[in-house]
C-alpha cells in the first residue's frame, strides 16, 4: 500500500491536526490532563487488589479509562460500574503474533465483559514481510467487533521494532481496516515513545483517527512533549504522579 507522505503540510489530502491547540487545553488544568490519560496496569504479576485500586484511583481523578489485561475486564468493570470510566482491555499482548480469529475471539470476550477501549498489537511480523493485506484483515476483525460494541480500537504498532517505511505504511493500513486511534509501544519490547514517533504517526493520521503515546511517560514533561509532537492520549502507569504535578490532590 503506497503512502503519500509523513506530514500533514505536504499532504493535503488530510486536515492539519492542531497539536499545539491540543496540548494548550490538555495543560490548562489537571482535570483536563486526567481526561487524555489511560489509567494502565498491565504487569503479568498484577494482583486482583492492585487492579481494584487502580479503578478506584481512575474513578477519584477521572481518566479517560482504566487499561488492563483481559483476566481481569469482568472485575474492572464491576468496580468502575456507575462511575462513567470506561473499561480497556489489550488484545494480541503483547507480541501482536496470535492468529487473527484468536484476536478477534479475545475481543469478542472482552466486549462482553463490558470493554470499550481495546488496544490490539498488529502482527508486527507479517508487516515486516510486506503482508499487507494479512496485516489489514487481523486488525479489520478487531476493529469490526468493536465497533458493533458500541467500542474503540486503539492499534499497536510497536513502532522501536519498525523502519520508517513500515511505520507508515502500519500506519496507513490501520487507518485502512478503521482504527481510532494509532498507538506507538506495547511497553514491553525495546523502546517506549518518542517525540520522533509520535510525529510520524500523526502525521500519516493528519485528523482521520487519534494518535495514543505510551512507554516510559512518567513525568508531566514527558506528557508535553509527546502532546505536542501530536499525542492525543497518553498511556501510562504514572498518572496520579503526572497530575499531581499538576495540582492534582
Amino acid at each position: 500500500m503506497a503512502t503519500k507522505s509523513i506530514g500533514t503540510e505536504t499532504n493535503p489530502d488530510y486536515p492539519r491536526f492542531d497539536a499545539g491547540a491540543f496540548s494548550h487545553n490538555a495543560l490548562l488544568t489537571w482535570s483536563n490532563m486526567a481526561a487524555i490519560i489511560d489509567h494502565t496496569l498491565l504487569k503479568p504479576d498484577a494482583t486482583r487488589d492492585q487492579v481494584l485500586k487502580l479503578c478506584e484511583e481512575a474513578a477519584e481523578y477521572r481518566f479517560a479509562c482504566v487499561m488492563v489485561n483481559p483476566v481481569w475486564a469482568g472485575i474492572a468493570q464491576s468496580a468502575l460500574s456507575g462511575t462513567g470510566v470506561p473499561v480497556g482491555a489489550v488484545v494480541g499482548f503483547p507480541l501482536g503474533a496470535s492468529l487473527a480469529c484468536n484476536k478477534r475471539e479475545e475481543a469478542e470476550a472482552a466486549v462482553r465483559k463490558g470493554v470499550r477501549e481495546l488496544d490490539m498489537v498488529i502482527s508486527i511480523g507479517l508487516l515486516k514481510s510486506g503482508m499487507n493485506t494479512l496485516v489489514q484483515q487481523d486488525i479489520h476483525g478487531v476493529v469490526e467487533v468493536a465497533h458493533e460494541a458500541g467500542a474503540i480500537v486503539k492499534v499497536i504498532l510497536e513502532t522501536c521494532l519498525l523502519s520508517l517505511e513500515e511505520k507508515i505504511r502500519g500506519s496507513e493500513l490501520a487507518i485502512a481496516a478503521g482504527a481510532d486511534f494509532l498507538k506507538n509501544s506495547t511497553g514491553f519490547s525495546t523502546g517506549g515513545a518518542t517525540s520522533v514517533d509520535i510525529a510520524i504517526l500523526r502525521g500519516v493520521a493528519g485528523t482521520r483517527c487519534g494518535v495514543k503515546a505510551s512507554g516510559g511517560i512518567r513525568t508531566l514533561a514527558d506528557t508535553r512533549t509527546m502532546l505536542e509532537a501530536g499525542a492525543s492520549r497518553i498511556g501510562a502507569s504514572a498518572g496520579i504522579p503526572i497530575v499531581r504535578e499538576m495540582g492534582a490532590p
